[in-house]
């Protein structure tokens, strides 16, 4: 790990392609009816193509941010943008798919019907919607599984449903919320594999909630350690590795170090206050 970043810095930091950011987040901050301060002061920008996670402690707005990004919710202050390729701050959202904690499948529907329902309700001809739908369930390892029941489906498969639902609108940002959390470590450990490989080859722009150190690291360009109580961009965290990523790379001394360093960042935003 060769680089860490203070929230000060992180809004002004230039992408090292020269392209504009596909996504630009300024002074976001978020405080429900209720009165609590959720978010204060979010200064983010995410590159297109990159990997980017939010790591943070369970009530740090993680997923709260991740809505307002998603159009789900409104900030109370700030603008979240979406530039155009020439760095227009004007451009208009691009093509959003989000992946929530749990799948969230219809169980009275067919596998092959839940993936396509957005193209469904986007009034896509069935033919072409059910052919969009086949591919993604290929994408994501489940071809044979078109007339399964979700009920017919391990935890696991039932996530790659969801994961091939999101992909089958084809987005530009594909946003996720802790969707492997209730995972055994096994099947985790394989869906985190399959994401990095389709992320590579479908080349859309991933924005990735976790509580996991572990995986931040082995998943991410850059992890965005969040602060608790409000929520605040406590610093960055660049990982250096290449990709592809696999099995060497979760058991060398680089991953280590990086998983060491994520850690102690982690620890100080909950224990520390203010960074320096």
């Amino acid at each position: 790990m060769d680089q860490t970043t203070t929230a000060a810095s992180l809004a002004a930091a230039p992408f090292a392609d020269g392209r504009a950011p596909l996504l630009e987040i300024e002074r976001v901050s978020k405080r429900f009816s209720t009165g609590t301060l959720a978010l204060q002061g979010i200064d983010l920008r995410v590159g297109r193509h990159q990997f980017v996670s939010l790591l943070g402690s369970s009530g740090c707005g993680k997923s709260t941010l991740l809505r307002m990004i998603a159009g789900l919710g409104t900030p109370s202050a700030g603008t979240i943008r979406w530039p155009d390729e020439a760095g227009n701050a004007r451009g208009k959202m691009p093509e959003v798919s989000f992946v929530f904690q749990e799948p969230t499948l219809m169980p009275w529907a067919r596998v092959i019907n839940n993936v396509d329902l957005p193209l469904r309700l986007a009034k896509v001809p069935k033919a072409d919607a059910q052919e969009r739908a086949r591919r993604a369930l290929a994408s994501v390892g489940l071809s044979g599984f078109e007339r399964a029941w979700p009920r017919e489906l391990s935890g696991g498969m039932k996530m790659r449903v969801s994961i091939a639902r999101a992909l089958v609108t084809r987005p530009r940002i594909l946003l996720m919320d802790e969707p492997f959390a209730a995972l055994d470590e096994i099947t985790r450990l394989k869906l985190n594999n399959d994401l990095l490989e389709l992320w590579q080859r479908e080349n859309f722009t991933v924005v990735f909630v976790t509580h996991s150190v572990f995986e931040s690291v082995f998943l991410s360009q850059r992890i965005v350690v969040l602060a608790p109580r409000p929520g605040r961009i406590w610093t960055e965290i660049a990982v250096d590795a290449p990709y592809p990523r696999d099995l060497r790379f979760r058991t060398s001394t680089h991953y280590a170090e990086c998983c060491e360093q994520a850690a102690h960042a982690l620890e100080a935003s909950m224990t520390e206050g203010e960074p320096a």
